[in-house]
């Protein structure tokens, strides 16, 4: 376990540069997570480091395969200054332990809800998990394991997390883009969805 989370650090640091802050939070019953902090210009990053050390597992699963399943780490990017945005560190470490505490496999397309702010204003409660492969690159591990997934998550409204419900995380990506919606903004307001 603590060797995959070293190579999980090696490349974050590869990908991101130096972290600058760091904090750790422990659940009940679960491993240790961490909440890595990179500065990047005006964009600040926030990357768990933890969630990787075990395979996700099938809840529905008899026994957990100790080395096969899926493995990821979340990525969170937001403009430096508009907001306390450093508040996100817990929530983002609840989301990173989801799979050890409810049995959830998280990928790309899943909508991860943290039932308050992400940060204090924010009006954001969830997330949208986009897909693995841009900002820091997957990490292949030794034959079983699967490779860690670095997972973006782009902030969403409540409206904007219900609309992506009914209609599909690729129709709520498309309406982002077409409204050229800066989903780094700590404090934007929904996309248009009527």
């Amino acid at each position: 376990m603590s060797d995959v989370l070293a190579l999980v650090e090696a490349r974050l640091r590869t990908a991101l540069g130096e972290p600058d802050a760091r904090a750790a939070v422990t659940f009940l019953g679960t491993d240790r997570i961490e909440v890595l902090r990179f500065h990047d210009g005006d964009v600040v990053r926030y990357a768990t480091l933890g969630m990787s050390a075990q395979p996700m597992a099938d809840p529905t699963a008899v026994v957990a395969d100790p080395l096969r399943g899926p493995r990821a780490e979340l990525v969170l990017s937001v403009r430096a200054g508009l907001a306390d945005t450093d508040k996100v560190l817990r929530p983002l470490a609840v989301l990173a332990a989801s799979p050890q505490v409810e049995g959830l496999v998280v990928a790309p397309g899943a909508s991860l809800d943290t039932g308050e702010p992400l940060w204090p204003g924010a009006p954001f409660t969830s997330v949208l998990v986009a897909g693995s492969g841009g900002l820091v690159e997957d990490l292949e591990l030794d034959e079983p394991m699967d490779p860690v997934r670095f997972l973006p998550l782009l902030p969403m409204t409540p409206n904007e997390a219900a609309w992506k419900r009914v209609q599909g995380a690729s129709a709520l990506e498309e309406r982002w883009l077409r409204n050229g919606t800066d989903l780094r903004d700590p404090m934007r307001s929904g996309v248009p969805l009527g």
